[in-house]
Order: structure tokens, then C-alpha cells, then sequence
């Protein structure tokens, strides 16, 4: 049995393509799997680093806004796509799938397309509650499209085969309780945030959050407070905690570029706030945490927005636009929840009933017929 995946350009396509890869594995061992993406995103270090094989496929996507620096870019996304599908075929080709399986990501569409057009049975995972527009192009001829929310379902032609599994979460996500991450991190206070606008970083978040903790630490509120930047924060973040008197010292502030243990963190946590990438979540829904959720409204088909909704609407986040996110608004929605632990603790558990516990198995269903 060979299986194909393609998947590319953010960790939020390529981590579930890998966690399929691993559901796959554990039932078949003998599968030989290849993966397609792009050789600059990514998954040309997430994949091997896994210890799977890897094709590559130079795609880009199309910018919105148009001036002299996007309009060359552009033209080179053009002139790569004349050149994916002959690259695809060949791929295909070469490699002999019994069925390819399209996470997302630039490079899905070409691959998945290409093996519909050479009869190859396809699959797809749709990570968000409003699928992009190559996906549901792709959909009516896919042998399934799985789903992480349900929302999606509506979204897709009429006959598309969906189904929903839900999105795998990270390794050990599931494993640490909040005591015992509290107990692990040295957290005393009665409530802890986690905020963070993954490995990038989110200017938004980092913009208001030497104020919040200015303001949160000089309070009679005992709040723990664990920051993550990220890359495009590295030479501003401290340099404005600095500005704003804050002590850095602070035993109830932990600030870092990265977080690298993001299961504690999270267990610890009673709020989260985040963007509403697909995995973050699923990831509130797996630890049951509640959340302020800021869509990155630039985000294709706006689908952070309707990702963040689906917590919102069940009453488990404050979901608050980019354009309308103030230092004000956010001192409200914490000193509300910190005056107001058992609404703050309704909130997760809401979140925590959405989660599809099960989705492994969910995603075996799926693919099983297809494997045999």
C-alpha cells in the first residue's frame, strides 16, 4: 500500500498531514508514504525531521492587494502553476499511490487535482469551519472530505461525501492535568493567562500586551501571566515590557519567543488568549480552556473568523475583531472573568464539549475501505 500526502506552507496543514501519516501507520505498518510540498515552507523541515520521504512542488499563492511588489509576485505565482501539474503528473507517476491525501496549503490543490485526473482515489481534510475555495473545487470528487467542524458541511457542493472527524492535537496534549501543570510551571495564583500568536508571533497581541501586563501585575489581582512573541517580536517585545516598567523578573510573568512545552502551558491555563488557526482550537477544545480569541483578518476566506465563532457561539470564547482589539477591552473581558471564576470555568468547560475525543478513530473509519 502507497500513500501519498500533500500538504504545505503552514504547520496548521502540515501537522495534520503528519498525524494522518501516524493513524495510518499504527493500523497498517507496512504503508510506504510520500510526502509532496513546497521546498521553502514548513514542511521541508517538519516532514523529514518525522522520518518520512518528501517530493517537492514550487507553488505560491495569489496577493489580494495589488501594487508593483504583489503584482511580481503574482507573475510568479503564474508561472509556477503552469508548471505544477506536468510536475505533479510526474510525481504521481513515479511514485504509484493507492490513494493521496490533501491536508492544505498552496501545494494540496495541484497534487490532489492531478491525482483525480490520473483516477487515483483522493481524500481531503478540511482544518476550518469555512473551507478554502480549491477545497471545495476539489471536494465533489473526493472519495471523502473529513472535517474538523461542522459548520464546514453546508459550505461544500451538494453530494460531497463529508464527514467529521475532527483534528488530531498535538502529542501530550491530552496528558497533563492543571494541577499538575501548575505544580510543574510553579504557578500559585488563582489565575493564569496564556497568550501567544504562534512561532511568527502576532503584532496585534504583542502590541497590547506590555500594557496588560503592566496593568495586571501593579493589581491586587493575582494573575501568572505566560507570553510567547515569537520571531517577529525578538527585537520589540522586551525592549517594550522595559518601556512600561514591567519587572521581568516578575515570579508571576514568564515571557519566551517560543513556547516548547505548549501541553503544560495550556493545561495551566485558565484563559487563553489567541488567534483561531484551526489547531489552536481544537487544542482549546481538547484541554477545555476558555479563550479570547482576535481572527487574523487577513487570513484566506476569513475562516479564523468563523473558526473563532464556533467557540464563541457555544459561549466558550470572547471573540473580539483585530480593528476593535484595545487595551481597554481586554482589562473588561479579564477583571469580568477574574471576578468570575465559575463563568470563566463554564466557559472551558463549553469548549471542552465540543471536542471530538475520538477522532483517530473517526479518521480510521474514513480511510480504512480505502486501505484494503
Amino acid at each position: 500500500m502507497r500513500v501519498l500526502v500533500a500538504c504545505g506552507g503552514t504547520g496548521g496543514h502540515v501537522n495534520p498531514g503528519l498525524a494522518i501519516a501516524g493513524i495510518l501507520q499504527a493500523h497498517c505498518p507496512d504503508i510506504e508514504f510520500l510526502f509532496v510540498g513546497t521546498p521553502s515552507g514548513m514542511e521541508s523541515e517538519l516532514v523529514p525531521k518525522a522520518g518520512y520521504p518528501m517530493a517537492h512542488v514550487q507553488v505560491a499563492g495569489f496577493q489580494r492587494s495589488m501594487n508593483l511588489h504583489n503584482l511580481k509576485r503574482n507573475l510568479k505565482a503564474v508561472g509556477y502553476l503552469m508548471t505544477a501539474g506536468s510536475i505533479c503528473k510526474k510525481i504521481l507517476k513515479d511514485f504509484k499511490p493507492d490513494l493521496a491525501i490533501g491536508t492544505g496549503g498552496y501545494v494540496s490543490g495541484p497534487v490532489i487535482r492531478a491525482a483525480q485526473q490520473m483516477d487515483i482515489p483522493t481524500v481531503i481534510h478540511e482544518q476550518n469551519a469555512y473551507p478554502g475555495v480549491t477545497n471545495k473545487l476539489l471536494a465533489p470528487k473526493a472519495k471523502a472530505v473529513m472535517l474538523t467542524f461542522a459548520a464546514a458541511k453546508e459550505l461544500f457542493p451538494a453530494g460531497t461525501n463529508t464527514v467529521l472527524t475532527g483534528l488530531p492535537v498535538r502529542g501530550g496534549m491530552m496528558k497533563p492535568n492543571r494541577e499538575q501543570a501548575r505544580m510543574a510551571l510553579g504557578i500559585h495564583t488563582p489565575m493564569t493567562i496564556l497568550s501567544f500568536g504562534g512561532s511568527q508571533g502576532a503584532k496585534c497581541l504583542n502590541d497590547q500586551m506590555p500594557d496588560l501586563m503592566a496593568w495586571h501585575l501593579a493589581s491586587d489581582m493575582q494573575i501568572h501571566h505566560i507570553h510567547a512573541y515569537g520571531k517577529h517580536g525578538r527585537d520589540s517585545f522586551l525592549p517594550a515590557l522595559q518601556a512600561v516598567g514591567v519587572d521581568m523578573q516578575s515570579e508571576r510573568l514568564r515571557v519566551s519567543e517560543y513556547i516548547h512545552d505548549m501541553p503544560t502551558c495550556l493545561a495551566a491555563a485558565d484563559l487563553v488568549i489567541s488567534r483561531a488557526g484551526a489547531s489552536t482550537i481544537s487544542e482549546l477544545e481538547a484541554v477545555g480552556r476558555a479563550s479570547v480569541l482576535i481572527p487574523y483578518p487577513n487570513a484566506a476566506e476569513n475562516h479564523q473568523y468563523h473558526n473563532a465563532m464556533v467557540l464563541g457561539k457555544a459561549g466558550a470564547a470572547v471573540v473580539i475583531a483585530q480593528k476593535d482589539l484595545t487595551q481597554q477591552r481586554l482589562r473588561e473581558v479579564i477583571a469580568e472573568l477574574y471576578a468570575n471564576p465559575a463563568k470563566l470555568q463554564a466557559m472551558g468547560q463549553r469548549a471542552g464539549a465540543l471536542y471530538a475525543a475520538d477522532t483517530n478513530d473517526r479518521i480510521w473509519q474514513v480511510l480504512e475501505p480505502l486501505c484494503t
